[in-house]
């Protein structure tokens, strides 16, 4: 029996044994069919790339003028920041409320500690604390301030040997396309420096509403695309050479923060408010008791009514009891509508004051700022149906 089972499981194994080697040679058989069956392989041919040219190498003189520029930055700032203050304010509006804090920025101006910074920085301040670059800090105190320009002057009780005054420069002389850089304090961040070009002159920021209901402007205002953020204000916009050309003051953002569009205040209303505020705590202005509607200029008027001029001041009222009136100025005596907003028209059109020819009411506002004084006379001419008059008048006082 056992012979039996041996051989019938050997018979077994050898049946087994066939058909898995029948099975391998016809796969064998089908693999070498399928394979006869493909095509011919062809060559791939490889893409090559081009060899990369060598870069070539900046003249020289590319990197000296870089340098010379990142030199340029450097001395500025390290000449500068030196003067240039963080201002920490605390105010309470009313005894029952909490105290608020702000911040901003200022600059030395010389050594007896006074700090020129932006009016509505400081505006309503119970204390006010400055740190300086090296993070020394010291209580200062309002000279004076003047919402008309948005400037105030601080002072500080500190050795004069601790002082590093900026220098001023001549803000009549700015060009469009001229760099600046600007250093302050953003976000708290002290001492940061931004640069870049001027963007436009002679703009205007408005200040205080007057007393008959108009509002006051800040003339010959710089634009500037030089980043310019929350904390800034009241910091110094310099020129190529680290002189000061303008306080920066406000951007034009709809979210606060820097957009390219940002504006400092002419240091030449600077040098001419600042004084003021040391010796008197407030600045005056002359006044000459006219309003005209800014929002166009005589030339622009002209395609909507005659005009004998294309430049100058329209006239739209004069003040009564002013100093215009009692020259004998005239004001507009009709009202046009232009592109759906009233205009009065039909009044006096100044064209120069003392000889300088006036483009628009900005012109004027900027010569009355930074040339004139209260009780000071002066020469205006006049065009007046169409007839060229001289007119003198008598500044007055801004009303307050």
């Amino acid at each position: 029996m056992m012979v039996l089972k041996k051989r019938r499981l050997m018979g077994l194994l050898l049946l087994v044994l066939s058909g898995a080697l029948l099975a391998c040679s016809l796969s064998g058989q089908a693999i070498r069919r399928e394979t006869r069956d493909l095509p011919p392989a062809r060559p791939v041919a490889l893409q090559t790339l081009p060899p990369q040219p060598t870069p070539t190498p900046l003249p020289e003189s590319i990197y000296q003028e870089i340098e010379a520029e990142d030199a340029l930055l450097i001395h500025i700032y390290q000449r500068v920041n030196p003067a240039v203050v963080n201002i920490d304010i605390a105010t309470r509006h009313f005894s029952d409320e909490p105290i608020e804090m702000g911040s901003g920025s200022g600059f030395v101006i010389d050594k007896e500690g006074h700090i020129v910074t932006n009016q509505h920085v400081v505006a309503g301040a119970e204390q006010i604390e400055v740190t300086f670059y090296d993070g020394s800090v010291a209580e200062a105190r309002i000279v004076g301030q003047d919402e008309d320009s948005d400037l105030a002057v601080l002072q500080v009780d500190l050795p004069p040997e601790r002082l590093v005054p900026v220098e001023l420069g001549d803000s009549s002389t700015l060009q469009v396309g001229q760099r600046v850089i600007a250093i302050g304090n953003p976000f708290g961040l002290q001492g940061t420096m931004t640069t870049g070009i001027i963007s436009a002159l002679g703009r205007t920021l408005p200040s205080r509403i007057s007393d008959a209901g108009g509002r006051y402007q800040i003339p010959d205002v710089i634009q500037t695309d030089a980043a310019i953020n929350p904390g800034n204000s009241g910091g110094p916009l310099l020129d190529s050479r680290g002189r000061v050309i303008g306080v920066n003051s406000a951007i034009r953002s709809q979210t606060g923060a820097n957009t390219g569009i940002g504006f400092a205040i002419p240091v030449n209303v600077v040098k001419r408010i600042v004084p003021q505020l040391i010796a008197h705590g407030r600045a005056t202005y002359a006044y000459l008791g006219i309003t005209s509607d800014g929002r166009f200029t005589v030339a622009e008027l002209g395609r909507y009514t005659e005009m004998p001029v294309d430049h100058g001041v329209l006239i739209a009222e004069v003040a009564p009891g002013g100093p215009a009136a009692k020259a004998g100025l005239r004001g507009g005596d009709r009202t046009i509508t232009v592109l759906g907003s009233e205009v009065r028209v039909g009044g006096d059109i100044i064209i120069a004051i003392e000889g300088r020819p006036l483009r628009d009411f900005d012109d004027l506002i900027a010569y009355l700022v930074e040339e004139t004084e209260p009780g000071q006379e002066v020469l205006l001419t006049v065009v007046r149906d169409g007839e060229t008059l001289e007119i003198p008048v008598t500044l007055g006082e801004r009303p307050r």
